[in-house]
């Protein structure tokens, strides 16, 4: 019997309206889709529950008594605990000025009453997936992470057409960081970052997409077809950069001298990169855990051959 990880709690969502009709209805209509809901009835009511309960969202009135949503959103933005906190501004029916005076003061969406459900729990899901998303992008390279990197191979997945997951490594990395430090390190990180970035935008159409795994491992998800050219120009572009970040003296003499613990001189290579690639047109892959797992399988084969290397997935299904 396979043990299944425990399944995440439910997003907790705030509520703030003076409106206990209204309130009520959204409260009703976001516990059926699953989330955890608190009620706030003014702005200072809703200060205590955000620190109380640590709300993923809050769905707030534009117009109260006491203190009012605008207020409300300005001292939540202000706050370093609740900056990022997404905010949809719930604003009167033709009151245009409300929305700009709401989006200005930091809301990330707003909701015209009277509104729908379907409406509502569909703007809750979309700037919850927005924050995610934002809240996940690498700070060092831009590029979306590991949630936004499964959710793209699992769209190709179901959606039919032949696709190529690509991950790249940067082989001997250590290297780098053990001879000139993290920040030397990271440098190596962002060339590589823009060499990719480069390569997809020149593969043209269909787009492809680039994420970034996390340290010095990336993926690629593009059209099969695509996959030489992409590699070919990242590794070519890559290698031509990489030589201009090492010490001249390094670079002159093709590589780096390390002294390990024991006194003895190392010697390693400069750094290439090594790329595993799984085909959707060699198997059926049903679960994007399972594409990565292969390309990474293809990243170690890729490894074991001098110089930067491409290892395609030749094995077919069955």
């Amino acid at each position: 019997m396979t043990d299944h990880p425990p399944a995440p709690p439910p997003e907790v969502i705030l509520v703030v309206d003076d409106d206990q009709d209204i309130a009520r209805f959204v409260e009703i209509n976001l516990q059926m889709h699953g989330f955890t809901v608190v009620l706030a009835h003014d702005g200072e009511q809703a200060l205590q529950m955000v620190s109380e309960h640590r709300p993923d969202l809050a769905v707030i009135d534009l117009r109260m008594p006491k203190l009012d949503g605008l207020e409300l959103t300005r001292r939540l933005r202000a706050d370093p605990m609740t900056t990022a906190l997404p905010i949809i501004m719930l604003t009167a029916k033709g009151q245009t000025v409300d929305k700009v005076v709401g989006l200005t003061a930091g809301a990330d969406d707003y909701l015209v009453k009277p509104f729908d459900t379907a409406e509502l729990v569909a703007r809750v899901h979309s700037t919850l997936r927005r924050n995610q998303e934002y809240r996940e992008v690498s700070p060092l390279t831009g590029l979306p992470g590991n949630t936004r990197i499964l959710r793209e191979i699992a769209d190709r997945v179901r959606g039919g057409t032949p696709y190529a997951v690509c991950v790249f490594d940067i082989d001997r990395f250590k290297s780098v960081n053990d001879a000139y430090g993290f920040g030397r390190g990271d440098e190596f990180i962002a060339v590589l970052a823009s060499c990719l970035h480069g390569s997809v935008r020149a593969a043209g159409l269909p787009p492809a997409f680039l994420g970034h795994i996390g340290g010095d491992d990336f993926v690629i998800v593009c059209a099969p077809e695509q996959v030489r050219a992409i590699t070919s120009q990242a590794v070519e572009d890559f290698e031509q950069a990489a030589d201009q970040l090492y010490d001249p003296i390094d670079a002159e003499r093709g590589y780096l001298e390390l002294t390990d613990r024991r006194g003895t001189i190392q010697q390693p290579k400069l750094v290439t990169i090594s790329v595993g690639v799984a085909l959707s047109t060699r198997r059926t892959f049903t679960d994007p855990r399972e594409v990565i797992t292969v390309a990474n399988e293809m990243k170690q084969v890729a490894k074991n051959q001098p110089g930067s290397f491409v290892a395609y997935d030749r094995r077919r299904s069955g």
